[in-house]
């Protein structure tokens, strides 16, 4: 897509970055921006079905649609000035569309300022680039990281495309949102918008504006695989269903990262499939939430359970993404994490070490993404009903649809990932062809045959099934559930929540002092930051005495280092 010569600096351009070009309709930018308007639809419905939570449902929809058209505006933006403004413009939105619900004041205040201070890198980004390039068009910026001014431009941009998206170490905004704002909001921002732009600029930068050496690519392979385990293992131990969530949001960004770092064209399709399937099942997952907060009132999952029976379309929605998330076949999940591992293989085995570490990472992190999702599983919808939720029913169907149809959608994208997602929307992005040769198709790399497995898991499903009835007929004996020979009915200390196994992880040698470390908010870099302001802050306000010879020494000490400096 660029004009200059690769590996070259482009110099040609205006004295100053008049916006000849605003917007152009490219590949990455049509595949990104259909997929905003997409989402946009299915949360609007959504937030319907949800409006008793909201003081009024008409400003809700219309901070949904002022997102949406600053979204678009960033997505077909050609001119980073252009850019610039609309990514700019979406963070007040943000702190709009969260501080509209009561108690997530905090989390849109800490949002708006990590994001904030995000954007600031991004500009100081921006003029390193026009100090190199002297034009701000996205297709005459060609720029080797071969120097500290080059590195440093790459760093800043990525760092507001990180932490839109909620990668480590800028992603606390994205467990605090998904706790404390409405669910609406919570599937709209950090699990689908805020991935789809973050994803979508940094593999902008990675694929068009930048030349990536090998060590910026083994750099953002190391933030991948780092979120993806540390982000996992803190979903783990949560208690909370909104927030555990939030985790796997991070967690999943991990993915897109590690596989964008590899630098290949595979690694980058992997990369953006990941994303597209991420929106649909985190989307999901958050909509079953908000079913199930809207007929429970909470979320906390040591007040939850068995609530599969009466929730069916919910449930139903639930595990699908819950599989598709942790990568079970043949759902998409699967799909976009067997192109990444052949991504992995692939480029790291042959131009870097440690291909082996990134991989066992990113396995590790499917592993414990299965882990905790039977652990939400069994909280949430399966053993026995909280004692504290009386007459549970399944949602309005503005509220389990568009869930609903997500679900679906995870299954159709993972049964023909090749033939829908990857051909229609990822192939003209990295330039792959896929034809078919005397009637057989020639699929990509890292492929793999989604329906006679899917046969295959079908049939052993039917023959597990029709084996346990048979088997079981006639020898099934109903009684009250029951632990140690107590009664739950009459016993309800004795239930054992979904939750109870998992708190031993806490108790573990190492681990535990990093989770109690994460308590401390000592990873925070919010937290982290707003310590040290303070001590700053207060050490200089000591200065303050209000004695007239000490302003005087100030004063004069300062105009001695200005001199200094200046000669």
């Amino acid at each position: 897509m660029n004009s200059g010569a690769p590996g070259q600096v482009t110099t040609a351009g205006p004295a100053w970055p008049a916006l000849e070009r605003w917007f152009e309709a490219d590949p990455l930018a049509s595949f990104t921006g259909l997929f905003c308007a997409v989402f946009f639809v299915l949360v609007l419905v959504y937030s319907a079905g949800y409006r008793r939570h909201f003081d009024s449902l008409t400003r809700h929809a219309v901070c949904l649609a002022v997102t949406l058209a600053l979204t678009l505006g960033a997505v077909f933006a050609s001119n980073l000035v252009v850019f610039l403004v609309f990514w700019g413009a979406l963070g007040l939105l943000m702190y709009l569309l969260i501080a509209q619900t009561r108690g997530a004041e905090a989390a849109a205040i800490k949002t708006f300022i990590l994001i904030g201070a995000g954007d600031a890198l991004m500009i100081l980004g921006a003029a390193l680039i026009w100090r190199q390039t002297r034009t701000m068009d996205f297709a005459l910026i060609d720029v080797p990281i071969t120097s500290a001014e080059a590195v440093a431009a790459y760093l800043c941009l990525a760092a507001g495309a990180l932490t839109k998206a909620g990668a480590m170490p800028f992603h606390t905004w994205v467990p605090d949102v998904a706790e404390r704002a409405a669910i609406p909001v919570s599937a709209y921002l950090p699990a689908s918008l805020d991935k789809l732009l973050g994803i979508y600029f940094l593999a902008r930068l990675s694929m068009d504006l930048f030349v990536l050496g090998p060590a910026m690519n083994m750099l953002l392979m190391v933030i991948g695989a780092f979120t993806i385990v540390a982000a996992v293992m803190m979903a783990l131990v949560q208690h909370d269903m909104t927030r555990l969530l939030g985790y796997h949001a991070v967690s999943q960004v991990g993915y897109m990262v590690l596989a964008i770092g590899t630098g290949s064209s595979l690694g980058i399709a992997a990369g953006l499939f990941h994303m597209l399937n991420n929106t649909l099942y985190k989307t999901c997952l958050f909509m079953t939430a908000g079913s199930v907060k809207e007929r429970t009132g909470t979320t906390d999952l040591d007040k939850l359970g068995g609530l599969g029976r009466f929730m069916p379309f919910t449930f139903a929605s639930f595990l699908i993404a819950a599989l598709a998330i942790s990568g079970v076949p043949p759902l998409n999940g699967f799909a976009s994490k067997w192109m990444i591992y052949h991504a992995i293989v692939e480029k790291s085995a042959a131009e870097t070490g440690g291909w082996l570490v990134f991989l066992i990472c990113a396995m590790f992190g499917s592993v414990l993404t299965l882990a905790s999702f039977m652990k939400l599983a069994h909280a949430v919808f399966l053993g026995q009903r909280s004692p504290g939720v009386t007459q549970p029913r399944e949602a309005g169907a503005a509220l389990w649809g568009p869930g609903l149809v997500l679900a679906l959608a995870c299954v159709v994208f993972g049964l023909f990932p090749y033939a829908i997602p990857l051909r229609l929307w990822i192939e003209p992005v990295v330039g792959w062809q896929y034809h078919e040769v005397l009637g057989r198709d020639i699929f990509y790399p890292g492929t793999w045959s989604p329906l006679p497995v899917a046969l295959l898991l079908l049939v052993g499903v039917i023959i597990a099934g029709l084996a346990a009835f048979w088997g079981l007929k006639g020898r099934i004996r109903v009684v009250e559930p029951f632990v140690g020979g107590e009664r739950l009915e009459e016993h309800p200390e004795m239930r054992v929540s979904g939750t109870a196994f998992y708190d031993t992880v806490r108790e573990l040698p190492v681990i535990g002092g990093a989770y109690a470390l994460a308590a401390a908010k000592v990873f925070d870099v919010y937290e982290v930051g707003a310590r040290l302001c303070f001590a700053v802050s207060h050490r200089l306000s000591d200065t303050h005495t209000g004695i007239l010879p000490q302003y005087v020494l100030w004063c004069v000490a300062g105009l001695v280092i200005l001199l200094v400096w200046l000669l």
